[in-house]
């Protein structure tokens, strides 16, 4: 063999093996790639995991409360959830669930208030109120679940009704959790006559009535409704009839208590 032939084969070789090394190096690029392509989604899924577990463990706590249940006094209907208003012999009667950050119970007040007092107070209808912590769950926060455990306590103090009103009367926007603050919620008290008391406000700040508000919420979700307020007479939610109004209501009551 001529020695040109011997140096062609050799640089031939050579370069063989050049090309040889260099899909070696990238295949180890490849390789070193997706190794670390796939710690970066095994850590993308445990902060997502994690992020996941630290806003379950924000909703369960929104949605129960340590200690035992009290319900407040003068409690009524199933597992003592209802406050009732009102005369215990009325013939007609409205069962209310309601939230006191949800602006939808608030125009519902606004709108039927004077209807339903009205009534009350004439011995016609009869009010049972179930309270609610929907927007707690919606928007994050505990005002839904604080201004209710401070009406139960108003309830302890007979002042459910007047302190009912002023809550709606001073309701925070949605998004403002305001009724969060005890110190809030017993402010607004001293706009109910004999209500801002030391045991008022022992009742407010020590959540007394926390657990009874989350059973009652439980019942809520239980009871299938699906939105805050839900208004029932006879069986019926009125709010969501789009024909109903203080005057039809009204009317209602009234032809019930003559029957």
């Amino acid at each position: 063999m001529s020695e040109k032939n011997r140096d062609g084969k050799r640089t031939a070789r050579e370069r063989l093996a050049v090309e040889r090394e260099k899909q070696k190096a990238t295949e180890k690029r490849r390789r070193t790639f997706i190794v670390g392509a796939s710690v970066v989604c095994v850590l993308a899924l445990a902060a997502v995991v994690g992020v996941l577990a630290a806003n379950s463990g924000q909703d369960k706590k929104s949605e129960t409360a340590a200690g035992p249940v009290v319900s407040p006094s003068g409690a009524q209907g199933k597992d003592s959830l209802a406050i009732p208003v009102g005369k215990a012999g009325a013939k007609s009667s409205l069962t209310v669930w309601e939230d006191f950050r949800c602006p939808a119970c608030q125009s519902f007040e606004v709108t039927y208030r004077p209807t339903i007092h009205e009534l009350v107070d004439a011995g016609q209808l009869k009010v049972d109120y179930h309270l609610v912590t929907l927007i707690d769950g919606n928007m994050g926060g505990s005002g839904s679940r604080h201004a209710a455990n401070a009406a139960a306590c108003a309830q302890d103090a007979g002042k459910f009704s007047a302190y009912h009103d002023v809550l709606y009367d001073n309701q925070p926007k949605e998004t403002d959790d305001a009724f969060a603050g005890n110190a809030r919620l017993i402010e607004l008290a001293g706009k109910v006559d004999g209500l801002d008391t030391p045991a008022f406000q022992k009742c407010v700040n020590d959540g007394t009535h926390d657990s009874w508000v989350v059973k009652s919420n439980s019942a809520f979700g239980a009871g299938g409704f699906t939105g805050t307020p839900t208004v029932l007479f006879g069986g019926k939610n009125i709010y969501a009839d789009q024909t109903m109004t203080p005057a039809k209501l009204k009317q209602l009551v009234q032809a019930e208590n003559k029957s």
